[in-house]
C-alpha cells in the first residue's frame, strides 16, 4: 500500500488546510472547511474530486465550509457523534474506538473533548500521521472553551499513546507563541530551546512548522509535560497531581 498523499496549504489568518489523496482508489477527504475558496482552489490544482469531509470539531474555522463544499461536490461528511447537532451537512457520525477507512487507508478515531465537547482527532496508524484539529499544537494545546482541564489532560494522554514518529497535522500557525510561552515554564529543557529556533528560522523563511511528531511533542511541549518538576515549579504546582499541573498550565498560558 502506497503511503496516503497529504496536501497542506494555508487558510484564513492562521489556519492550515489538508486534503488527503488515495489515488488507487480515486477517493479525497478534505480535514475540516476552514475555508471554502482554499479548499476549491487546491482541490483544483490537484485535479483531485473531493469524495468526503472529515470534520474535528463545530467551530466555524473547522465547519464552516461544510455545506458550501458539499453543494459543488456531493461529498460525504464525516464528523463527531458527540456533537452531530453542531457539524453541518454530516452523513456520518464516529466516535472512540470507530474505525473506517479512506480508499486502503485505516482511520482510527479518538474522542478528545477539552476545546469543545465533542472533538475528536483522526489517526492513520499505517501512514504514521494524524489529524488534531484544535486539541494539540505544536509546543501548545487548544484552549478549553467547553471542557475541564481532567477532560484534556486526558485527551492529550491517548495522543501520546502513538509511536513517537508519528506526524501531527495541528490546525493553526501558533508555533512561534507557542515556543514563547515553553520557554517561560521550561527554559532548562535544551531541546526545546533547539526547537524554538528553528521554528523561528523556519517563520523567518515565511514556511510552516507543521508537521511536528509525537516523540518532539512529547519532549518540547508542556501540556504533554507536566511530570517535568521544572515546569510544576514554574506553576507554582508542588506535590500535585499531574491534572492540577496541566490545569495551571494552561490558567497561566492563557493569561500570557
Amino acid at each position: 500500500m502506497q503511503s496516503i498523499e497529504i496536501h497542506m496549504f494555508p487558510c484564513l489568518r492562521d489556519n492550515y488546510g489538508f486534503l488527503l489523496h488515495d489515488e488507487e482508489a480515486g477517493v479525497t477527504a478534505a480535514v475540516d472547511t476552514p475555508e471554502v475558496q482554499a479548499i476549491l482552489e487546491a482541490l483544483g490544482e490537484k485535479n483531485w474530486k473531493l469524495t468526503h469531509i472529515l470534520n474535528t470539531h463545530h467551530h466555524s474555522d473547522h465547519a464552516g465550509g461544510n455545506i458550501a463544499i458539499k453543494e459543488v461536490t456531493g461529498c460525504k461528511i464525516i464528523g463527531p457523534r458527540a456533537d452531530a447537532s453542531r457539524i453541518p451537512g454530516i452523513d456520518v457520525l464516529v466516535g472512540e474506538g470507530d474505525e473506517f477507512k479512506l480508499g486502503d487507508h485505516p482511520i482510527k478515531v479518538f474522542d478528545t473533548p477539552g476545546h469543545t465537547r465533542g472533538h475528536i482527532v483522526y489517526h492513520l496508524p499505517e501512514d504514521q500521521v494524524a489529524f488534531v484539529g484544535d486539541t494539540l499544537f505544536a509546543m501548545g494545546c487548544g484552549r478549553l472553551f467547553e471542557g475541564t482541564p481532567t477532560q484534556m489532560w486526558t485527551s492529550l494522554q491517548k495522543l501520546m499513546q502513538w509511536p513517537d514518529e508519528t506526524r501531527v497535522y495541528c490546525a493553526h500557525e501558533y508555533t512561534q507563541a507557542n515556543a514563547r510561552f515553553a520557554l517561560s515554564v521550561e527554559p532548562g529543557n535544551k531541546m526545546l530551546s533547539e526547537r524554538a529556533r528553528e521554528v523561528d528560522a523556519l517563520r523567518a523563511r515565511d514556511e510552516p512548522t507543521i508537521p511536528t511528531t509525537i516523540g518532539m511533542e512529547k519532549a518540547t511541549n508542556p501540556f504533554l509535560r507536566p511530570m517535568s518538576p521544572e515546569i510544576g515549579a514554574a506553576v507554582g504546582a508542588h506535590d500535585v497531581d499531574l491534572t492540577e499541573v496541566f490545569a495551571r498550565t494552561r490558567a497561566l498560558k492563557d493569561v500570557f
